[in-house]
């Protein structure tokens, strides 16, 4: 059986002697008693006002020190040595002339490990040598694991850092079981980003560009996401996928996803700001958030593993997110009930039927949320729509819903203001159904057959028009829509 624990280089410190005594036959005596040890290096210094140079510049895992000598005393001597930094925790053993109870107990008052009388037996004194200093050097190999320990975990913060949040960072490095593989179910709140029609924009961009963008939007929304101690599980290109109760369960997790998702939305102001200052177009985010009972762990295998979460309500926060448009954040009935209705601004509700779920389910506009947090996007206004001179005549098809395929239908665009529109149609289109509109100009010539849109509102059934906001306009449609509003 293979042990996968990291190994551990420390020093191999051999038993180093000082004899502190003004005495030389005292040196010569104890050096004859250490020479046949092959396992002890002896040092003697007979002037006791070199005694804390002398030490400094072995490193002894022992002191002998004599109480009685000319021009320090011994017990001051002690003192010192338990004030320097390099022998504060070097045992010291006390050498004295005869029994005294009272100097005795001041020197292991004042940090002696040890008291001999002078001189001791020859096996006596070695055997505390070595007890002594086989404390001390674990002592120093512990210390030495310990910085080595705190070497590699700076190591992997900084590394790893970049690519996990502190939480699971924390797991990793401060519990045995945090790289392990196995889950657990929780109760936990997702959140899912992206950014609206990027798909169209990149095929448009050079690749450096592309990147560009996303490192400019990744950069102000990570800042973000750890600020309110979300984990980041994993960045899918453009898009973000975050959860809040996991590794770390904290009784607000559903409150800072939303709050979180509120700064995230007006951070993006800043963005484009950077984006425009590049020469790059603006972009737009959509935000969907849910909570419920998920697998949460370590997920692969011993070579390659992620933390992450598995279930269905994965499938649906990714479901409820492709509901948006620029600028908004769905969230499900089950966070709008961990947050508390009464916190939150919900701008509008209604009620969806992602695929793989088997009722419909209503998901909630957030606006704002109030409290501890007390963060609100602008107020929606209704857009006031001018009817075109020159309707513009359009085929579109139908993405998602019922009527998905390849078929096309015919639109006529009646209504314009930015990038909202009503659309003048033969066949109707649900609510939040995306669409890919072909434009042409009026001798009939194609303009572009990538403009994207999703349907926001259903104005009338009869005749059917509904409204639309475009996801992503490519640079000739904009000068074409611009030209004709």
């Amino acid at each position: 059986m293979t042990n996968d624990k990291p190994t551990v280089s420390l020093t191999q410190h051999r038993i180093t002697v000082l004899l502190v005594d003004d005495q030389a036959m005292i040196g010569e005596a104890l050096r004859r008693m250490l020479a046949p040890e092959q396992d002890i290096d002896f040092h003697y210094c007979q002037d006791p006002t070199k005694a804390i140079k002398v030490a400094n510049r072995i490193h002894p895992t022992v002191i002998l020190q004599d109480l009685v000598m000319p021009e320090i005393d011994g017990l001051t001597l002690v003192r010192y040595y338990r004030a320097n930094s390099s022998t504060r925790d070097v045992p010291l053993i006390v050498l004295s002339s005869k029994e005294e109870a009272l100097t005795k107990a001041e020197a292991f008052a004042l940090g002696a490990n040890d008291y001999l009388v002078k001189l001791p037996d020859r096996l006596e004194i070695i055997a505390r040598i070595r007890y002594h200093s086989k404390g001390y050097i674990n002592l120093l190999q512990r210390n030495e694991a310990q910085a080595q320990l705190e070497k590699a975990n700076r190591l992997i913060r900084k590394t790893f850092g970049q690519y996990l949040s502190d939480d699971i960072v924390n797991s990793i490095l401060e519990t045995p079981e945090g790289s392990a593989l196995g889950g657990e179910k929780r109760f936990v709140t997702i959140m899912m980003t992206d950014l609206r029609g990027f798909t169209a924009i990149g095929e448009r961009l050079p690749a450096e560009d592309v990147v560009s963008i996303i490192n400019i939007y990744l950069e102000a929304m990570t800042d973000i996401i750890l600020k309110y101690r979300g984990t980041i599980d994993e960045f899918i290109g453009d898009a973000i996928f975050v959860i809040f109760g996991a590794p770390v369960l904290r009784d607000n997790d559903a409150k800072r996803a939303v709050a979180c998702a509120i700064e995230m939305q007006l951070a993006m102001a800043e963005v484009n700001r950077r984006c425009r200052e590049n020469g790059y177009p603006e972009v737009h985010q959509g935000i969907g958030i849910n909570s419920g009972q998920l697998v949460v762990g370590n997920i692969g295998s011993k070579k390659r593993m992620k933390y992450g979460v598995v279930g269905r309500n994965v499938n649906l926060t990714a479901r409820i997110e492709s509901y948006t448009v620029g600028g908004q954040i769905f969230i499900s009935e089950n966070t709008l009930e961990e947050c508390g209705q009464h916190l939150l601004r919900i701008d509008d509700q209604m009620e969806v039927m992602p695929k793989g779920v088997k009722k419909p389910i209503t998901i909630y506009e957030v606006g704002g949320i109030k409290g501890e947090f007390n963060l609100f996007l602008p107020e929606k206004v209704e857009v006031e729509l001018t009817a075109l001179k020159r309707p513009i005549p359009i085929l579109f098809t139908i993405l998602e819903g019922k009527h998905a395929g390849d078929d096309a239908y015919k639109g006529t665009v009646v209504k314009m203001s930015g990038k909202v529109a009503e659309i003048l149609a033969d066949i109707a289109a649900d609510k939040l159904t995306n669409l890919k509109i072909s434009v042409s100009d009026d001798q009939g010539k194609e303009i572009t057959a990538d403009l994207y849109a999703k349907v926001t509102k259903k104005v009338s059934e009869s005749p059917v028009i509904f409204r639309v906001n475009f996801t992503a306009v490519p640079p000739e449609a904009e000068t074409f829509l611009k030209g004709v509003a």
